[in-house]
């Protein structure tokens, strides 16, 4: 978000973030800089939502994974800090290391907005211009020379959402219900469920609260306004907030098995919200504040009403999450919302009164009234200048400096916490959220390969072995303290698709046994029979939200190497963290074009010395060989892979001081 205000920075892996917080420097490849022009104006229905999922779609198209995204152009003077920041924050989403705006006068007209020093705001303008860093979007001559440019004008943006499984997959809101039943009968992947057509209009009646509803494919299940930058947009926050006022005045509602949910990205978003008198109107519709920053969009949309789980399963339906968030990868939002939709605020409360993503706003009435009026989503829209002026009376500087005062006094149980002031950390043997890991059993000074953990049975045997109920199970990210956790929740997703199995489930063939079983427990086998273990994957491997643990849960199943078609940045940081080497095809080749079924036994063949980036050999048992690149980018890299992994490297560097 900070790159939307003028500040240079970019996400790192965990892995890598830990070795920094023990003082090793990152190493990196010098990126290109990709520079996106912007031209015109939005028009007057298009939030800061639909401009950054159009951005994202177009640039992942381009490919900028591992590069810079520089904005120019005379657009950028159109966009808000607060849009700025919406689009920097989902750069992770379009595969770019940092999407940046340079400073110009709104930067500054912001941070006077939210109650800086006017004396230290001038200085910093001074500065700026002095060294030529202050920007004049509208003043061709300070544009940089780039790798590459590529433009958007913003005149062209439509309203829209993305999904139904990826945040790069943007489909025009008059498009929805076409491209979902599109999607619906198309082969199983990213934009299909592979639904038979004579399933296409299924639907099944089920009672909620003593009232009869019925769930057919396309139903909204989960509406959720969350995100760190979407919740923390005035423009679409009050927007939502005045759509739910219209809606309220003109008579819709949502159904109440409709999970529904508002979590903002600060305190500030809630006092805006109240004092504009919008609060009580979200609230009617079942948007009420649930708690700040992220929830639904990293899969902590908690459970959803027994009978709407049975309906969904009793007819095998492709029920819908409509969230603001950044991430909609299949199973990340809930297991039983197989379609996932990212949109703007005002839209996710649009399509929970709908109840259903099958619906063309342009054609179709959001909802009937008691009265039997039809209400378009037109007839409650906001105007911009509504919001406009809402935001001008309510989004002031005594409004953020009202709120940050007193943001230490706020919470009293936070405040009442006691806190140990050992220096060293007790470890609670009884704890089923945070565990001793097993990293660093072994690890001597020379160089060896640090020991493995041996697990024994997947993520819910194994908190049931220890006395918890279902209901307290939890997510694995509220456990990821737990390494016995988190490597049975290692490839637990259940829309896995495994080429073995050629189906959604988070199993695989065991070899030679030919076995179906849980992952885990197949990874245990072959550790005990010492094999190592090989990945065989497509492109973006790793796209999501990058966590540590997608590469810490693998190097504990006994993975030794990755090979896949191209990495999501962190990703391929943190396998290279791990001591896992990451492995890339060769420009036009696939595991489909090699022949390879995962059946075989590889051998990687790792010449000394080792050079980044470097063309290795791979052979096979069945005789054939072929090539792949070896994607240790930097020396530094190699190092870490020759001491089994950052970590290792770290504690061997401090053992030496």
């Amino acid at each position: 978000m900070i790159d939307g205000l003028g500040v240079l920075g970019w996400g790192v892996g965990g892995i890598e973030a830990e070795a920094v917080m023990l003082g090793q420097p990152i190493s990196m490849v010098l990126p290109e800089v990709i520079g996106y022009r912007v031209l015109g104006s939005p028009n007057k229905l298009i939030t800061s939502t639909d401009i950054v999922l159009t951005i994202t779609k177009h640039l992942r198209q381009v490919g900028v994974v591992g590069k810079f995204v520089e904005f120019f152009g005379p657009g950028v003077a159109q966009l808000s800090i607060a849009d700025r920041a919406t689009i920097s924050n989902m750069c992770p989403e379009y595969g770019a290391t940092a999407a940046f705006f340079p400073v110009d006068y709104i930067s500054i007209k912001y941070l006077e907005q939210t109650g800086r020093d006017p004396e230290k705001l001038q200085y910093i303008s001074q500065y700026l211009k002095a060294v030529s860093m202050f920007r004049d979007y509208s003043d061709a001559s300070q544009d940089p020379e780039f790798t590459q440019v590529v433009e958007l004008d913003l005149g062209t943006v439509e309203p829209c959402c993305s999904g139904p499984k990826r945040p790069q997959d943007k489909v025009s809101m008059c498009d929805m219900r076409k491209d979902f039943e599109a999607c619906l009968g198309a082969k199983q992947g990213f934009k299909g469920f592979q639904v038979a057509p004579a399933q296409h209009n299924a639907s099944v009646s089920f009672k909620h609260g003593g009232a009869q509803y019925s769930l057919s494919h396309g139903s909204v299940v989960i509406a959720a306004i969350t995100s760190c930058t979407n919740t923390s947009n005035p423009s679409v926050m009050l927007g939502a907030g005045l759509l739910a006022k219209k809606a309220v005045e003109a008579g819709l509602s949502v159904k109440p098995y409709i999970k529904t949910s508002l979590s903002p990205g600060s305190g500030v978003v809630t006092y805006y919200l109240k004092e504009s008198g919008v609060m009580s109107y979200l609230s009617q519709l079942g948007f009420e504040v649930v708690g700040y920053g992220c929830m639904t969009c990293i899969g902590n949309s908690g459970p959803l009403p027994e009978s709407v789980v049975e309906a969904i399963t009793q007819g095998d339906l492709v029920a819908v999450g409509i969230l603001s968030g950044n991430r909609n990868f299949e199973g990340r939002v809930h297991p039983n919302t197989r379609a996932n939709y990212l949109a703007s605020p005002p839209l996710v409360i649009a399509y929970a009164i709908a109840g259903t993503i099958r619906i063309d706003f342009e054609k179709e009435p959001l909802g009937v009234n008691a009265k039997g009026k039809e209400i378009f989503l037109s007839d409650v829209w906001p105007t911009r200048e509504e919001i406009q002026a809402v935001e001008r009376q309510y989004v002031i500087p005594a409004m953020f400096k009202e709120v940050y005062e007193k943001i230490d006094k706020v919470n009293e149980r936070w405040n009442n916490l006691k806190a140990p002031s050992d220096k060293l950390y007790t470890w609670d043997p009884k704890s089923t959220y945070i565990k001793s890991p097993p990293f660093f059993d072994g690890l001597t000074k020379e160089l060896k390969p640090p020991k493995e953990h041996r697990a024994k049975q997947p993520a819910a045997r194994y908190l049931t072995s220890r006395g918890l109920n279902p209901r307290d199970f939890n997510s694995y990210g509220s456990r990821r303290g737990n390494d016995a956790v988190m490597a049975r929740g290692t490839f637990a997703n259940i829309r896995l698709f495994n080429k073995f199995l050629n189906k959604q489930a988070p199993r695989t063939l065991h070899l030679p046994s030919n076995e179906t079983l849980d992952v885990f427990d197949a990874a245990e086998r072959y550790q005990q029979a010492g094999v190592p273990l090989l990945i065989l994957a497509g492109k973006e491997y790793g796209s999501g939200s990058s966590r540590d643990w997608a590469a810490k849960g693998p190097f504990l199943l006994g993975i030794k190497a990755v090979l896949a078609e191209s990495y999501e940045r962190i990703h391929r940081s943190n396998l290279v963290g791990m001591g896992i080497v990451p492995l890339e095809y060769l420009p036009g080749q696939t595991a489909e074009s090699l022949g390879l079924t995962g059946r075989e036994r590889y051998t990687i063949v790792m010449p000394e010395p080792l050079t980044p980036r470097m063309i290795i050999d791979i052979k096979l048992d069945t005789g054939k060989s072929f090539q792949a690149r070896m994607r240790f980018d930097t020396d530094v890299e190699l190092t870490y892979f020759h001491h089994g992994g950052i970590l290792n490297y770290m504690i061997r560097k401090m053992s030496d001081k």
